[in-house]
């Protein structure tokens, strides 16, 4: 069994301020919506691509109570569809208007720990963790889901509850790490 340290709940927001592929930059903590969606996601995956309606339907339903925010961690070297100019392509096709930035490095992926690609972080109005997991638990056919946690943890933090899920198992592909980049992963 893989052993790799999930970031807890309850973790504050780690700000990081990062750019997207049209030359502007954003600061995690300028978001002033009552939620901040943390979305680890890229251009290849299929069950990013099975994720990407939903996501924006949510980010249109909740805007102005909640800030979503894509980062794509991915080597763009060894995966060319995640290329910076790949990810404006992929915004302008499935109508992604919230911030969609990149993590060159990957240093920001590594920070909160994340492993898959679609990975949602959401923080509440203090910026702390309260959600950590999937979208939906069936990413990679939508329409065949039968949970949408993403959403009813949203609902449930907007009305001051705690969510019904506070995990989700990420479902999605693995991040694509620059060689020698991997994070450190136990086996036990």
């Amino acid at each position: 069994m893989l052993q790799y340290p999930e970031l807890p709940l309850e973790s504050p927001l780690i700000d990081v301020e990062l750019p997207d592929p049209r030359g502007g930059r954003y600061r995690l903590s300028q978001f002033t919506e009552p939620l901040l969606a943390v979305v680890f996601m890229c251009n290849h995956c299929p069950y990013v691509k099975g994720s990407i309606r939903e996501l924006v339907q949510l980010a249109e339903s909740y805007r102005g109570q909640v800030a979503f925010v894509g980062i794509n961690p991915n080597d763009w070297e060894r995966y060319p569809e995640d290329s910076p100019e790949g990810m404006v392509a992929f915004a302008k096709e499935h109508g992604i208007f919230f911030p969609y930035l990149v993590d060159e490095t990957q240093e920001v992926a590594k920070a909160y720990r994340a492993t898959r690609t679609p990975e949602v972080f959401l923080f509440d109005e203090r910026r702390l963790l309260r959600y950590h997991g999937r979208i939906n638990d069936n990413p990679k056919f939508p329409d065949q889901a039968q949970s949408h946690d993403l959403k009813a943890a949203i609902e449930a933090l907007l009305q001051g509850q705690d969510p019904p899920l506070k995990e989700a198992p990420a479902l999605g592909c693995s991040i694509k790490w620059r060689p020698g980049n991997e994070p450190e992963i136990k086996i036990g």
